[in-house]
């Protein structure tokens, strides 16, 4: 029987099973990982994260969803990756890593950690809501109250709506606060259920709103804590768009698999 160490994280409630396997052993079952990220008969997470090396950056990041199957970019995961590197004086303040959807760079700074995503190529209007990528595929729709709104419900309906059953879509319910400041709920595909935060998803929200209100700051709050999102509008989309929040480790330990 094989026994493993593994590291928990969360990024504003988005918690992920940790594993450094820049020896390449652990075994990339969809089964075992996601008994792995079972919550009550494994050690549980929205996701797992293998830290890899790559060459000519500093990691690589392979994602898993809880589902067990490798997954589209993971910007919580990302950071989280990020504060684990870190932890494992892989560098030391600003780094760069390669992930599914490409080149990354990120920094550090008590707790904090900002990852730049990929550029934003193209928001796509559908009947007032709206459509993008960021690393992974958002559909965005405002709504009011979204505090008691039935996201499992109405996220479940449109991932599983004939326009994306086939690849999944993750749904974001969003409502402005107040200017600059927006309140964000995501049903996640693969997880298949509402997480405490998505990291590309608040990008995503984030990207449309400052698009329709020409500024390149927006504050999110999410269920898990509070992220922030910069970025500069270029013609179709945006460039240089960064996430930044809080990455904590909550603890390790070993599991046989």
């Amino acid at each position: 029987m094989t026994t493993i160490e593994f590291y928990k994280y969360q990024g504003t409630g988005n918690d992920f099973v940790m594993i450094d396997n820049r020896d390449l052993s652990f075994p990339k079952d969809t089964e075992t990982i996601k008994n792995l990220c079972d919550r009550r008969f494994g050690i549980g997470g929205d996701g797992l994260i293998l830290l890899e090396n790559g060459k000519n950056v500093d990691f690589t990041m392979v994602y898993y969803n809880s589902d067990g199957n490798e997954s589209t970019m993971c910007g919580n995961g990302g950071r989280c990756l990020v504060a684990f590197a870190h932890f494992l004086d892989v560098f030391e303040e600003k780094c760069t890593f390669n992930a599914i959807d490409g080149l990354h760079e990120a920094e550090i700074k008590n707790g904090i950690v900002k990852l730049k995503m990929i550029d934003i190529e193209t928001i796509k209007n559908i009947d007032n809501d709206y459509e993008l990528n960021t690393g992974s595929p958002h559909f965005v729709k405002y709504v009011e109250n979204v505090e008691n709104y039935n996201v499992y419900q109405n996220g479940y309906d449109i991932r599983n709506s004939e326009s994306y059953a086939k690849e999944g879509i993750n749904v974001n319910f969003v409502e402005e606060l107040e200017p600059n400041h927006l309140f964000v709920r995501t049903y996640e595909r693969g997880v298949e259920d509402e997480t405490y935060s998505c990291g590309t998803g608040v990008t995503a929200c984030a990207a449309t709103y400052m698009k329709n209100h020409k500024t390149d700051k927006v504050e999110v709050k999410v269920l898990g804590g509070n992220l922030k999102v910069y970025a500069e509008e270029n013609e179709n989309g945006f460039k240089n768009v960064w996430l930044e929040g809080p990455a904590k480790q909550v603890f390790k330990g070993k599991i046989s698999l």
